[in-house]
């Protein structure tokens, strides 16, 4: 995702659209813009915190911050029983 204009604090963090899946990989629910913490690739399965406080303290920017997902892990396997 790029844009032309951006508040200050996503400057140099890279923007990826998610969309949620359910433990057997169908889509479900809207997609939505995250910042990547975790160099996460094209069509990696990753974990995204979506809770305001988590964000601002993983990023440290002080008290306010207008990023409210940030992906936090990649996937490497999921298991269902």
């Amino acid at each position: 995702m790029w844009a032309a204009v951006k508040h200050p604090a996503f400057a140099g963090r890279p923007l990826f659209v998610v969309q949620p899946v359910d433990e057997h990989g169908k889509d479900t629910g809207g997609s939505f813009v995250a910042i990547d913490h975790v160099q996460a690739g094209v069509g990696d399965k990753v974990l995204v915190l979506t809770e305001g406080n988590g964000v601002r303290q993983i990023l440290a920017m002080g008290d306010q911050v207008p990023i409210r997902s940030i992906i936090v892990g990649i996937v490497d396997a999921v298991e269902t029983t």
